[in-house]
């Protein structure tokens, strides 16, 4: 074997190596380990490690480069894992750095979000936005700005995974950052410092009504539970609390059991883990709300998953929260990452998540494809109890499990049509407002008014892009609010425009309207609370 090829089949006996640890940490915990077991693991390596070997010497063509990496870590480990179920996965060194990035919410660079697209035949690096507060937002860089050279080398061939490596370094050191800008007849330059990029997962806390705070969570990482008590504790007289979790991943564990101990009382059951290999382990609130109450509307949808729907059964059991929306994804699947070797990780299942009232938070996934499991899975019906478990809140209320967080309430997401899904597609807004602020500047009364859409129409016009009369019509509150939001967004900030989008969104505007009925839900579990106490002191005199 050539040493790449060597390295490469010993990344697999190392990953093996673990997953036998693993299993004899299971064995030792269940059973003895039998020698036959240890036997087969043996000839299982073998096998592999032939099997390898002669691809390695007899395929068509040689496994150097990136392809001896590629069939270890694209193929071997992945297929795999995926016997075993949809979330225990394997994570290449590219994939392993960008997990540990993601969960310690920062990293130092610039501060942007930048994306590849190709217009009229090439590929152009746009920023999409720059984070406020950071290096490139307080240097004037804008939304539709194309980066056409970093330290003095042209972008020209790379792909923005080559730009953002080149934007990112050590804290205080400078880049040159040039950018072509629609209305500017030359390039613009930019000496930009690079700092330490925090990425919060709060990406917009606001007061939504009159003593009601709307906060939006993105996922669970390492600073979440204290963005989130930041943001609940930073409004004044706060008579009510929407908390959007549409769309959200999940995360750390730690942080969902931290988020839900601020909304809970003391000593109330958070989430339970149970597996084979290690013990059964138990979370509650250890610190507690105070007794501070104030209804809560958990806004969810179908991608809201696993630390995100520990939260959201959490408050459900015990009627802490009333939970609207779309019936979550169901991943209830808990994993361990180990660190491997060539700075790559293994995230391998070990336990399974329950709500307090025992609810399985994992939907069944046998006989069902990878790409069905996560682009086709439509959610159970909240009326539909076939095969589902059945729980009982902290008041009595029927909850189910086995499939997700069913809502209390039902609200759909909206739907697009092909009018809407063309211009997404086509990022017409996104580039619209780049033309149209490329001579021009609005203040934050900017409106969405007859002379924009006027000129709305002729862009979409010029870039080949096909509409109606009827089409702008029958889609006009969303051509609004789309249209106005990139503007603001490119003028004043992305807070401006995450809030543009919220104040007009359909699901969150209908959530609001069930803060009532999460006050009543409080009030009565209060109520029932006090009769069992109130029972179990009587049976003791």
């Amino acid at each position: 074997m050539t040493p790449r090829a060597r390295r490469a089949a010993f990344s697999i006996i190392l990953f093996f190596a673990v997953c036998a640890t693993v299993g004899s940490v299971l064995q030792r915990r269940v059973g003895a380990q039998s020698s036959a077991d240890e036997s087969q693991l043996r000839d299982n390596l073998k096998s592999f490690t032939n099997v390898y070997a002669l691809v390695e010497q007899n395929y068509a063509e040689p496994l150097n480069g990136d392809k001896a990496d590629t069939a270890i870590y694209g193929g071997a480990i992945p297929g795999m894992l995926r016997v075993l179920d949809p979330h225990s996965n394997f994570y290449d060194p590219k994939a392993y750095a960008k997990m540990r990035e993601d969960q310690h919410g920062r990293y130092y660079g610039v501060g942007m979000v930048i994306q590849q697209q190709i217009i009229e035949g090439k590929a152009k690096t746009y920023v999409i936005t720059p984070y406020e507060n950071t290096p490139s937002f307080r240097a004037g860089i804008r939304p539709g700005d194309v980066i056409s050279m970093v330290d003095g080398k042209t972008t020209d061939g790379m792909t923005s995974d080559l730009v953002a490596k080149a934007l990112k370094g050590p804290k205080g050191t400078h880049v040159q950052v040039t950018v072509v800008r629609e209305g500017q007849t030359k390039p613009l330059d930019f000496d930009l410092i690079r700092d330490e990029i925090p990425h919060p997962s709060v990406d917009l806390k606001y007061e939504i009504r009159p003593g009601v705070g709307y906060v939006h969570l993105t996922q669970f990482q390492e600073t979440t539970a204290q963005e989130v008590i930041e943001a609940i504790d930073g409004f004044s007289n706060l008579k009510g609390l929407v908390l959007d979790l549409r769309g959200n991943p999940g995360g750390l564990l730690s942080q969902a059991v931290e988020v839900c101990d601020h909304l809970l009382a003391k000593g109330q059951g958070i989430v339970s883990q149970r597996g084979r290999a290690y013990p059964d382990q138990n979370y509650s609130a250890t610190h507690g709300n105070d007794g501070k109450t104030f209804p809560i509307v958990v806004l969810v949808n179908k991608n809201t998953a696993s630390a995100a729907e520990i939260v959201s059964g959490a408050l459900q059991d015990h009627d802490r929260a009333l939970i609207v929306g779309e019936t979550t994804f169901g991943k209830g699947l808990v994993q361990t990452v180990y660190n491997l070797s060539e700075n790559t990780g293994l995230a391998l299942t070990t336990y399974h998540y329950y709500t307090p009232s025992g609810r399985l938070i994992q939907r069944n996934y046998s006989g069902v494809s990878l790409y069905d499991y996560y682009y086709n899975h439509a959610g159970a019906s909240p009326n539909d109890a076939t095969n589902r478990e059945v729980k009982l809140t902290d008041a009595g209320r029927t909850v189910y499990g086995g499939g997700g967080i069913t809502p209390d309430e039902k609200i759909e997401s909206p739907k697009s049509n092909h009018f809407q899904d063309s211009l997404l597609y086509k990022s017409a807004f996104f580039h619209f407002a780049a033309h149209y602020l490329a001579n021009r500047s609005v203040d934050k009364n900017f409106q969405v008014d007859e002379p924009v859409l006027s000129e709305f129409r002729q862009y979409l016009t010029s870039q080949s892009i096909p509409w109606t009369e009827a089409d702008l019509t029958t889609n006009m509150d969303w051509l609004k609010v789309s249209i106005k939001e990139k503007i603001v967004t490119s003028q004043f900030g992305q807070l401006q425009g995450l809030r543009t989008l919220a104040d007009w969104d359909p699901m969150v505007q209908k959530a609001l309207t069930f803060l009532p009925e999460a006050q009543a839900l409080e009030d009565n579990v209060q109520k029932v609370l006090t009769q069992k106490a109130e029972a179990r002191s009587a049976a003791l005199r």
